[in-house]
């Protein structure tokens, strides 16, 4: 697995929307500045890739242009890291632009670059991870960058902050505090701060040993599910399917897994639904553990904890629940095929390198 390099001051970075267009509408502009201004006081200089800001609808109906705006980057050698400008529900579709493309894959193998995003996303962590590349399942640009808050959540600041060379442990731990979900993004709620909640669970052990280590590989369970069942996405199953996408069962052993629920705040049934897929192409009893993020908004909170019990149905398998990434505000970035100790007696996440 190719590590890439941390970040410097210095470098510069690529935004690229992969899914949806939003950075490029009118409504994100202010997210748009006030990303560009932090990476600019973290030493970095951002580049948005051509097609970035094109907006939603161009981009939905031109999925070749944000594979070319991937491609750019990795082909740029100036270029050190590359960070997703939100989700969205479709770049499953840039993948025959890019695995078909044998310059870009090679590149992906030669020029290793940092990357990072969440939710949708998780289909091109799992295409990076197939092609070698370890990557972040972590910040976006609109989402975390583009906080309309004075400040930077402390917790999302951390987190970036692990980024950059001079940081080189990584030790996660629960954040003080969790937020809701913003509802306005007006030039008139620049500035006003986010509603915070003490965290008052914190990491909790759900079932199995407190102490289990193994590499790190998961993503949103919509998207895992959506690679395995044609239900909601007929489409999307083939696509994945072809190039193999979802990871071989033998890709599984030993590992992680980690996953969390969309901003759909998915019913418990479907909750239980898409976990059985899981269990269905028999993860679980290769997987030394799971790592359950915290539900956006706390919504189902107790009810997903009593269906993961339900579905895995194995005591001794372990599961850490309530852990910040993904959906939830504020996150954490978990790298893909890298090592993780997770040491609930220290309510602590290890993380190699």
């Amino acid at each position: 697995m190719q590590i890439p390099r941390k970040l410097k001051k210095g470098d510069k970075i690529a935004i690229v929307s992969l899914s949806s267009g939003m950075l490029g509408e009118n409504f994100c502009r202010y997210s748009l500045e006030i990303g560009k201004k932090r990476l600019e006081e973290m030493g970095l200089i951002s580049v948005f890739m051509p097609n970035s800001l094109k907006g939603i609808e161009y981009l939905k109906q031109n999925p070749k242009a944000r594979a070319d705006d991937l491609k750019l980057a990795f082909f740029d050698n100036e270029i050190a890291g590359i960070i997703t400008a939100t989700g969205g529900d479709d770049t499953y579709r840039l993948l025959p632009y890019l695995m078909e493309d044998k310059e870009f894959t090679e590149s992906v193998k030669n020029q290793p670059k940092l990357f990072t995003g969440f939710s949708d996303t998780t289909v091109n962590h799992l295409m990076f991870y197939k092609l070698g590349l370890s990557t972040f399942y972590g910040p976006c640009y609109a989402a975390d960058l583009g906080e309309i808050s004075n400040e930077m959540l402390p917790y999302t600041q951390k987190t970036f902050e692990n980024f950059f060379e001079y940081n080189q442990g990584n030790c996660i731990v629960s954040s003080e505090f969790w937020y809701d979900k913003r509802t306005d993004y007006s030039k008139a709620a620049i500035g006003t701060e986010r509603t915070a909640h003490k965290e008052t669970k914190g990491y909790e052990l759900l079932q199995g040993s407190g102490v289990f280590r193994g590499k790190l590989l998961g993503g949103c369970l919509e998207s895992l599910y959506e690679m395995l069942s044609s239900e909601r996405n007929a489409e999307k199953k083939i696509i994945c399917d072809k190039y193999k996408i979802f990871p071989d069962n033998d890709e599984w052993k030993d590992k992680i897994l980690f996953i969390e629920t969309c901003e759909e705040k998915p019913a418990p049934e479907i909750f239980k639904k898409e976990l059985s897929a899981l269990k269905n192409r028999g993860i679980f009893n290769l997987i030394n553990g799971i790592l359950v993020g915290k539900p956006q908004d706390e919504v189902y909170y107790n009810e997903y904890k009593s269906v993961l019990k339900d579905v895995i149905n194995d005591r001794n398998l372990p599961v850490v629940y309530n852990v910040n990434f993904g959906h939830c505000v504020p996150r954490c970035a978990l790298p893909y095929g890298v090592t993780a100790m997770v040491n609930m007696n220290e309510k602590k996440i290890y993380i190699d390198g």
